[in-house]
């Protein structure tokens, strides 16, 4: 990558953005030692303004990865439950130190968000946080079942009014009907119809869409601006993105483009996956290596708060936390907000070109493949836990126990190997590993970073099977 196009992108976003500113554990969790000691700053958060000039947060609270019940796993233990205790301590902690905006979705945590979220919210005075949701209509998109879930939305999170509402992650084209999935779940039914109605009566306050999926259908949206006059988008960006998605996943569109585009239609951003799923806050040790040599006392995940934070277009940047270091932490990077120096982007793009070319799975734990429309709508028929999977390989690779017999010292291998198959046992039941996949696919039409889902499970099954033979 030519450095020099790197830092061009960012010259003036520089000037704005400084301006404005006042077993295996879980790879999406993000790693928050490291960071300076003492009180968290009460008054000093970071905000930018909306369409409409409301104060925003730049750090929001994203409610997809929230605490549960005993720390169990909402994938694979059906009746586990949110931690609404430690939701509404963690919400708490975010409006007193000047978080106002918390993101959520019928589909998160198994239909589980909205309400955690309303409850956590509604025992603070309405003025002091803004709240988004979203037209998940992914599995009925009729007419009839669109407006029951846009009102469930608002019982859910006990309010009057929703100040930002999005047409959720849309983007694909049905290859047999040539209908978008933009056209299908939101123009030709009505809904989209609906929802301008709502905006002009004030229930929406400001009307936008997320997206993740073909160039040619972002292109078609944003043109629309003039007719719908959007007041936000919703893109996945990080210092990796910006330059590396279409690399990563040839059908992925690189942020750089979609960025671009809404700026210069003035569509405030804002920003999901800044951490692609906390993988930016659990680097490998070569990686990590290079930002702390640069700044010990600072989270790996605060490079990439800063990055984003550095361009003028974006309102807010989504993070999901479920733990209070998590919070903390982004609190603490964001309240005010540092720019980047020269030498630090630089530095970004060294590690942003290593990330794109190791060979780790680009999955974000979205859950996506699993379930997209609540608890009961459970795609994958052998009960397969994916982004588990997923999450135990990438880890396993950044630990360096992911090795071929013969390439290293024999030691050394039953080493790696030993602690693989160990740690992917306690990790994911042996009844619902890769190796139970029968190739159906359904999971890749729901797979917003457009993974070939089942290639990669094949993969892993013949690597644990290439291990387990060793063992003979």
């Amino acid at each position: 990558m030519d450095r020099r196009q790197f830092l061009k992108g960012l010259s003036g976003a520089v000037v704005a953005g400084a301006a404005v500113a006042a077993g295996c554990d879980n790879p999406q969790a993000v790693k928050a030692e490291g960071y300076a000691a003492g009180p968290v700053p009460t008054d000093k958060m970071t905000y930018r303004t909306d369409a409409h000039g409301q104060k925003v947060s730049l750090l929001g609270f994203g409610m997809m990865r929230l605490p549960v019940e005993g720390g169990a796993d909402l994938r694979t233990t059906p009746d586990a439950k949110l931690d609404q205790e430690a939701i509404n301590q963690m919400v708490d902690y975010a409006i007193e130190h000047g978080v106002n905006y918390f993101d959520t979705a019928p589909v998160y945590l198994r239909g589980m968000s909205e309400a955690a979220t309303g409850t956590a919210l509604s025992r603070h005075p309405r003025d002091k946080w803004l709240v988004a949701t979203k037209m998940s209509n992914f599995r009925d998109w009729s007419y009839d079942a669109s407006i029951a879930m846009y009102h469930k939305s608002f019982e859910y999170l006990q309010v009057d009014h929703i100040d930002y509402y999005l047409l959720h992650s849309f983007g694909g084209v049905d290859k047999e009907t040539g209908e978008s999935d933009f056209e299908k779940r939101f123009l030709n039914n009505g809904v989209l119809d609906f929802l301008l109605k709502e905006r002009d009566a004030g229930r929406i306050r400001n009307l936008g869409w997320s997206f993740h999926g073909e160039q040619s259908e972002f292109d078609k949206v944003v043109d629309k601006h003039d007719k719908y006059h959007w007041d936000f988008a919703q893109i996945q960006m990080n210092y990796v993105d910006w330059h590396y998605a279409h690399e990563i996943e040839p059908e992925n569109v690189n942020a750089e483009y979609l960025y671009k585009s809404l700026d210069a239609k003035e569509i405030p951003i804002v920003i999901m996956e800044p951490l692609l799923g906390g993988r930016l806050g659990t680097l490998n040790d070569h990686m990590a290596r290079l930002l702390k040599e640069r700044e010990p006392q600072r989270s790996l995940a605060s490079w990439s708060f800063r990055y984003i934070g550095m361009y003028p277009r974006v309102m807010t940047s989504l993070s999901g936390m479920n733990r209070m270091e998590h919070l903390e932490d982004n609190v603490r990077t964001h309240a005010p907000l540092e720019p980047l120096a020269d030498d630090q982007l630089a530095l970004l793009e060294r590690v942003a070109d290593e990330f794109a070319h190791h060979p780790a799975i680009p999955c974000t734990g979205c859950n996506y493949c699993l379930e997209d429309c609540g608890p009961d709508e459970v795609i994958c028929p052998m009960g397969i836990p994916i982004p588990k999977i997923f999450e135990h390989y990438n880890k396993c690779l950044n630990e360096d126990l992911v090795v071929a017999e013969g390439t290293v010292e024999q030691r050394e291998f039953q080493r790696a190997r030993r602690a693989y198959l160990t740690s992917y046992d306690k990790s994911v039941e042996r009844l619902h590993q890769a190796d139970r996949c029968i190739e159906c696919k359904k999971c890749m039409a729901h797979c917003p970073q457009h993974i070939d889902i089942p290639a990669k499970l094949h993969m892993i099954e013949e690597y644990t099977e290439k291990l387990k033979d060793s063992m003979v």
